[in-house]
């Protein structure tokens, strides 16, 4: 299964019935991220009536948690926590204030309110696909400094950073299913003197990319 996340935060505003209903999603690594942005919103909107929230944290989204707050057991929580798990969405933290208008929505309507105010957030841009990588570092010379960045593109890896000093050095991310391929292919300019030296960095890194609408 493919999971996706979001790189930067999100907010979307709606009224119901007069409840005014802001949703605000966040990216977070860990739990204790994810309990501080709700911590932050939360007292940030201390006067609302709800501050209910729900996260999903780990490369398959094995760890995941939600709270309606004081509205009625099931209405808020699991509604924001289910359209995250529809989505296929890790690594994310949402929070949901709700300022009551007076007027009472019912089981369902809360259900929907919920569901539809995180819908909206999560389709306000495209999700990244979280991908698992392997880095590289690529010495080569100015001479085919270019092309060797073009064909690292045109393999679908990521250059991050480029360092120009006596020689070339790219620093690169590529997907680990492509790396055998990758690495056949660093060889074989190597052995014909296209680039000096390369060089694959031990740990595993993360990177997103591919939109997902």
């Amino acid at each position: 299964m493919e999971y996706f996340i979001i790189n930067t935060d999100r907010k979307v505003e709606i009224k119901i019935k007069r409840s005014r209903f802001i949703a605000l999603l966040h990216p977070v690594e860990t739990i204790k991220d994810a309990k501080e942005f709700i911590s932050q919103i939360s007292k940030e909107h201390k006067t609302a009536n709800h501050n209910c929230w729900a996260y999903i944290i780990g490369d398959k989204g094995e760890t995941f948690h939600s709270s309606d707050a004081g509205e009625p057991s099931g209405t808020a929580g699991k509604p924001i926590l289910n359209a995250l798990k529809q989505n296929n969405l890790t690594n994310i933290a949402v929070v949901v204030t709700r300022y009551f208008g007076g007027v009472k929505l019912g089981i369902r309507g809360l259900i929907e309110a919920y569901s539809e105010i995180v819908e909206q957030a999560i389709e306000e841009e495209p999700l990244k696909k979280l991908v698992k990588t392997k880095k590289y570092e690529i010495i080569t010379n100015y001479e085919f400094s270019e092309q060797l960045k073009y064909m690292i593109t045109k393999l679908g890896g990521e250059i991050s950073d480029i360092d120009y000093s006596e020689n070339v050095k790219f620093f690169v991310s590529i997907d680990s299913s492509k790396q055998i391929d990758f690495e056949s292919y660093l060889n074989e300019l190597q052995k014909s003197g296209k680039i000096i030296n390369w060089i694959k960095k031990i740990k595993l890194a993360k990177f997103q990319k591919f939109g997902k609408f």
